[in-house]
């Protein structure tokens, strides 16, 4: 099973963008689920991850801009993203932490540009 990321666009630089995640139930309870990204030339990296209980973790470079949350009812998770910059501009997957082979989607775009 596929998990489906949506939300992405064109933004500006500054600006804010909301992410969102539905995951199937096998790979997302009792999972800890985590934000992903590539930009193009570059390997796919972790942007976010959250557990059950809500403890996150951040890339670096993306600490204090962006947020991860979950709603464990309705089995989704999102990436509140802000100040953007144009090296944000990736397509963004979510996946289980660790990530579940087979299950990544196309991603959603973000790309960051004026």
């Amino acid at each position: 099973v596929q998990l489906q990321a949506s939300g992405g666009g064109l933004v500006q630089p500054g600006g804010p963008l909301r992410l969102s995640c539905a995951a199937p139930s096998s790979i997302f309870s009792g999972a800890s689920m985590g934000w992903y990204r590539q930009a193009p030339g570059k390997q796919r990296e972790l942007v976010a991850r959250i557990t059950p209980g809500g403890s996150t973790n951040y890339l670096d470079s993306v600490k204090g801009r962006f947020t991860i949350f979950r709603d464990n009812v309705k089995k989704m998770i999102y990436l509140q993203m802000k100040s953007l910059n144009p090296d944000d501009t990736a397509v963004y997957y979510c996946n289980g932490w660790p990530s579940v082979p087979g299950s990544w989607g196309p991603g959603t775009l973000v790309t960051v540009s004026s």
